[in-house]
């Protein structure tokens, strides 16, 4: 008979979970502020505090969601979240012109479960890091594979289920994800001790470091997505679906490539590969001043997702490196400073847009994404981590 490791059945509930649960979320961010438009018909600076509301609930929940991920069990607080996000988006479905309150509710709904749902599965892969140092990795790979299944799916079927059907799909995907979520297997090893506050603030100082490389990563990022996206609907008259199509080869690299580059990581050392990573969305960047075309945008962007399939799974791996096992706390933390940097690049996205040339934008971003970038080599040193993670069992018979 065999025998089935509990550690390896609860990681690959923890990779569908995510697929399942992180396509819908990828795909609404988007739909969203489309949606609002459209069928609500609010303006652009009610479309603009939609977004907010869901954005300033996430970012106040991040951190008590990670102290709640290390005082219960992981399974239940993601399975919560799952459960409560895809009430969230249900509820969008309810909203009308004439029931816009609806819509915000739904928004601030959303921010509550998405916070439980992302800090505790992270945590979850935290406690599979420590004998697979490719786990982070390979949660990216799922979490986008998820992702761009959904762009397709979803934006393919728009025209025949509308809005309202789109929702209540992202709704069932959720609660999917909740229930497998919810039976993934117990570790049978005892719960961490529950930790002081001083314990905890103690592992948000030490992180610190990377928190900050992590905003700046993320303001880069963000703010090159958002200014591409304007770019295509302004200079190339691209509606938000058709635009959808030029980021559809990077998050299928996105989906591809995590795995794949920790080989290269585990090789060359954390240091050298994010300071790869800062070159290439620099370099992205600015050859996004003299794209000509849509498609060769596209292209453009596939080097956006190396870097990106490079950045996220090592600064997830070394803030878990850096918990001591309090996982929730940290990836808590490593949340809200990601949601922190997404704001401050999506303001100065729309800043360098109206005030100067698509060129300079472009030229403008791309010094902040080598800066940003940079960052997370010197927060690996002053953290002191180690700089090469120890390959994975198949990647060691591979290399002997």
């Amino acid at each position: 008979m065999t025998v089935t490791d509990p550690t390896a059945s609860r990681w690959s509930f923890a990779r569908y979970a995510a697929a399942l649960t992180r396509g819908p979320a990828e795909l609404l961010d988007f739909v969203v502020p489309l949606w609002a438009g459209l069928a609500l018909h609010l303006d652009a600076a009610s479309i603009g505090l939609l977004v907010a509301v869901e954005l300033a609930v996430s970012f106040v929940a991040r951190p008590i969601a990670g102290w709640l991920a290390d005082r219960a069990d992981r399974r239940y607080i993601a399975a919560t979240g799952a459960v409560v996000y895809g009430l969230g988006v249900a509820g969008y479905a309810l909203a009308t012109e004439g029931l816009i309150p609806i819509a915000f509710a739904a928004a601030a709904v959303s921010g509550v479960g998405g916070s439980l749902l992302w800090v505790a599965l992270r945590a979850i892969v935290s406690e599979q890091h420590g004998s697979n140092t490719a786990a982070f990795a390979s949660l990216m790979a799922a979490e986008e594979t998820g992702a761009w299944i959904a762009f397709v799916a979803g934006l393919s079927t728009l025209g025949f289920i509308g809005y309202n059907g789109l929702f209540l799909l992202a709704a069932l995907a959720c609660t999917i994800g909740a229930v497998i979520l919810a039976v993934m297997p117990r570790l049978t090893d005892a719960p961490p001790e529950k930790a002081t506050p001083g314990q905890a603030r103690a592992v948000v100082r030490r992180i610190t470091p990377m928190l900050a490389a992590v905003v700046g990563s993320m303001t880069a990022e963000t703010g090159i997505a958002i200014l591409l996206l304007i770019h295509l609907q302004k200079e190339f008259d691209l509606g938000v679906i058709q635009a959808a199509w030029v980021f559809l080869p990077g998050a299928i690299a996105l989906a591809v490539l995590p795995r794949p580059l920790h080989v290269v990581i585990v090789r060359i050392g954390r240091r050298r590969a994010l300071a790869a990573a800062a070159v290439l969305s620099s370099a992205f960047a600015a050859g996004l001043a003299f794209a000509p075309s849509p498609p060769v945008i596209g292209i453009l962007w596939v080097l956006s997702a190396v870097a990106w399939a490079i950045v996220v799974p090592v600064e997830q791996a070394v803030v878990s490196e850096s918990a001591d096992s309090l996982f929730g706390t940290a990836m808590g933390a490593y949340e809200a400073a990601a949601l922190a940097g997404g704001a401050v690049g999506t303001t100065l996205a729309g800043i360098a847009y109206e005030a100067g040339s698509w060129q300079i934008s472009c030229l403008v971003f791309a010094a902040i994404a080598l800066l940003g970038g940079f960052a997370a080599p010197l927060a690996l040193r002053v953290m002191d981590v180690a700089d090469k993670p120890a390959p994975t069992a198949d990647e060691a018979s591979e290399a002997s």
